[in-house]
Order: C-alpha cells, then sequence, then structure tokens
C-alpha cells in the first residue's frame, strides 16, 4: 500500500514539475537524398567520365554519412571504393568540398592531417537543396582534377535541376 502510494505521488509530482509535451513542438522539415536522385548524380557523373575516357568509382552518400549508391565503372582500380566512399564522407561531414582541405594542405597546413575522417583530396562536393546539405559525392579513379571535375559536372547538373 504504502508503495503504492509513493509511485502515484511520484508520478503527480513529476506531472507539476516537468514542462508539458506542446502540441505546439514542430518537428523539421528536411530535404532528403533519394535513390533516383543519387542514380541520376551518378548517371551525369559518368557520362562527363565516359566523355574524356577516364574510369572512375562514383559514390553518392545520404547527410548522414551512409552509403545510398556506389558505381564501380569499368577497369577501375578496387583502391578508389573507398576513396571514392571517404571523399563524400569528409564533404557531408564537414559540409565543404575536399579541395579545401587539399589546398590548406598545400598552404603548408599540415595540421589538417590530423583531424579523423578527413581526406585532403580534390573529388569530394557535399549536395545542397534550399540550404539544406542533403548528401555527398565522392569520385576516385583518377587524377585529383579529373575526379574533381567529375564530381563537380553531376553536382552542377543536380544544383541546377533544384536551384541551390
Amino acid at each position: 500500500m504504502r508503495r503504492s502510494f509513493i509511485l502515484v505521488a511520484v508520478s503527480l509530482l513529476s506531472l507539476v514539475l516537468l514542462p508539458p509535451f506542446s502540441d505546439q513542438a514542430q518537428l523539421a522539415t528536411k530535404k532528403s537524398l533519394t535513390l533516383e536522385a543519387a542514380k541520376k548524380l551518378a548517371s551525369v557523373a559518368e557520362a562527363e567520365a565516359l566523355k574524356n575516357k577516364w574510369t572512375m568509382v562514383i559514390a553518392i552518400l545520404d547527410d548522414g554519412g551512409n552509403l545510398v549508391y556506389l558505381e564501380r565503372m569499368d577497369n577501375t582500380q578496387i583502391g578508389s571504393i573507398e576513396v571514392a566512399i571517404q571523399k563524400a564522407k569528409t564533404a557531408i561531414s564537414f559540409k565543404r568540398p575536399t579541395k579545401a582541405y587539399e589546398d590548406l594542405v598545400a598552404q603548408g597546413k599540415t595540421d589538417i592531417l590530423g583531424v579523423p575522417g578527413v581526406i585532403p583530396i580534390e573529388g569530394g562536393l557535399p549536395l545542397v537543396v534550399d540550404g539544406q546539405y542533403i548528401g555527398a559525392i565522392g569520385v576516385s579513379g583518377g587524377t585529383r582534377q579529373q575526379d574533381g571535375i567529375v564530381a563537380k559536372s553531376a553536382v552542377d547538373a543536380f544544383s541546377a535541376q533544384h536551384h541551390d
């Protein structure tokens, strides 16, 4: 009996002390990357690579850094798979192109190499729609500049379609 009384008293006290969950509490509305959009991004990147006779790995990640789509073009070295994924992961994790880190290292700011999860090699770009970071693309397989050109072609096409 005493235990029941204590439980009821604690329950009533918690209702008085804790603010009620309001109907006014709003959930955020956010854009998200779909598989269809990821495939279109990869298709544009692949077309750019083929046009230039380059073989590439193209990785598309969502805003949480999770792989949504990966394409390894024929004859692309398997080592580029993880590099492409990590470039995209860097771009979404830090909300900036991987080339920004490459430029810092080129300026002698090598302390950035100690930051976990930073790949300072061009070819990773975040995907932004209406100011929201929804994912990233990472490309690997050619030179740094070639990887950057392929990634940028996809992001430019995507941005033109989504106006951001």
